[in-house]
């Protein structure tokens, strides 16, 4: 198949004329598709339906350690739910504080408090004439919102299929005491679906920060969201990595089943050291009285371990892979050898990150909204939602059927090429 950029001026033309002509085909069918979110769909969600029966009014609503879970009372969340959350991310149940529903409050509390009344005793951020955040990216846009809304500065990272670049990382950590944190997404990375290596792990462990109250984000999202049985990514244990490195306090990790079990009502976990759990729980304790420890108990009820998540897991996986590969394959068949696109091919997670030539994500996702696929904001990958390149999009393949994906798909690669064309043309 010819490279577009091998065509001359009159093929372009001649081919622009043609997709034209099938966009407009596509526009009176009067699409309205929405591809912009990684939401698990309706039938993803049935099967976990029986988790509401977990507990019912026979229920025995005690913990292991004989809290009354209809009542006030138990901060950081009963034993039973603490070891269930630690084997999903691979920890030791002492490490966990479980909290509400998702994930995203804790992060956003957790910067929140660092603004208002410094980490582990260090000076709060709000007296501080600077504050930096590190942002690998392509990335996930609500991780950039919450440091955009306490005005903290964003640095780009650029991501790599092993992790963000680590040589940047070390520059600005290293040696930057306005650098407080880093975003990180390190198994099946938002949008990209990138893991992050042994390496990569190691040498965040190995961090030397020049700020006292440097940490690592680490929102361990998909740390069970495998698409394959026979082959899935490995992510090391970074707070063990940590510890052993002589930094236990260097790191916050985040973990929930909100796409495990209902997305808003899940239970969402934080594990971290020792004495950052002591400062988190210091103003957790005026926050509230306590979380939802029915929905812990309910939980802890239906999956029991790590077995019952993964049982759960690959009944999703088998909802989602057909979707992911049917994209794939749309996108293998119409665009390759194009040279007008390419894309990532991941394991698990919920998205597929494509590239776009220079210049043509937003007059993409424009296109494709015009004829009536929504997609997510072109841009929203980078912080302040600026992609240098313009050349980023996330595609989420969970929520549509797979009937009404196919089109998407279909509509999608047509607006690609298009698109492309007439980028082309202009140049």
């Amino acid at each position: 198949m010819k490279s577009y950029q091998e065509l001359s001026k009159e093929e372009l033309e001649n081919l622009h004329a043609d997709l034209c002509r099938q966009f407009e085909e596509a526009k009176g069918k009067g699409l309205s598709l929405d591809m912009s979110r990684g939401k698990p769909s309706p039938a993803q969600l049935d099967p976990v339906m029986p988790l509401l029966d977990a507990i019912t009014a026979e229920t025995l609503m005690k913990a292991s350690d004989g809290t009354d879970c209809r009542n006030y009372g138990v901060l950081d969340g009963i034993p039973e739910a603490k070891e269930l959350m630690a084997q999903m991310v691979g920890t030791d149940a002492a490490n966990m504080i479980v909290c509400g529903n998702a994930s995203l409050p804790i992060m956003y509390d957790t910067v929140s408090r660092s603004m208002t009344h410094g980490v582990c005793g260090s000076t709060p951020w709000c007296k501080l004439e600077q504050v930096k955040f590190l942002c690998p990216a392509p990335g996930y846009d609500r991780h950039f919102k919450i440091t955009e809304h306490f005005g903290i500065e964003m640095i780009v990272i650029p991501m790599k299929a092993d992790g963000p670049d680590m040589d940047l990382v070390e520059q600005y950590v290293n040696n930057d005491p306005t650098v407080k944190g880093i975003w990180c997404v390190p198994k099946y990375s938002n949008p990209q679906g990138y893991t992050y290596s042994k390496e990569t792990v190691e040498r965040f462990a190995k961090l030397t920060p020049a700020a006292e109250d440097f940490r690592i984000y680490w929102d361990n999202a998909y740390c069970i969201h495998d698409l394959y049985e026979e082959k899935q990514d490995v992510l090391e244990d970074i707070l063990g990595a940590c510890a052993k490195a002589g930094h236990p306090d260097l790191v916050f990790e985040f973990c929930s089943t909100s796409k495990v079990s209902f997305p808003g009502a899940g239970v969402a976990a934080v594990a971290t050291s020792e004495n950052n759990r002591k400062w988190m729980k210091s103003s957790m304790m005026i926050q509230t009285i306590g979380y939802d420890k029915l929905n812990q108990l309910r939980h802890v009820a239906y999956y029991h371990d790590l077995n019952g998540f993964k049982a759960q897991m690959k009944k999703h996986a088998d909802f989602l892979r057909p979707k992911f590969e049917a994209v794939e394959k749309v996108l293998e068949t119409e665009l390759a050898g194009l040279g007008i696109g390419c894309w990532t091919k991941p394991l698990g997670g919920y998205f597929i990150s494509f590239e776009a030539m220079d210049g043509c994500a937003k007059a993409i996702v424009e296109k494709c909204a015009e004829a009536g696929v929504k997609l997510t904001g072109a841009g929203a990958t980078y912080p302040y939602g600026k992609d240098p390149k313009d050349s980023n999009i996330r595609i989420a393949p969970s929520f549509p059927t797979p009937e009404e994906l196919s089109a998407a798909a279909d509509l999608f690669v047509l607006c690609v090429k298009l698109i492309s064309v007439e980028k082309l043309l202009a140049a």
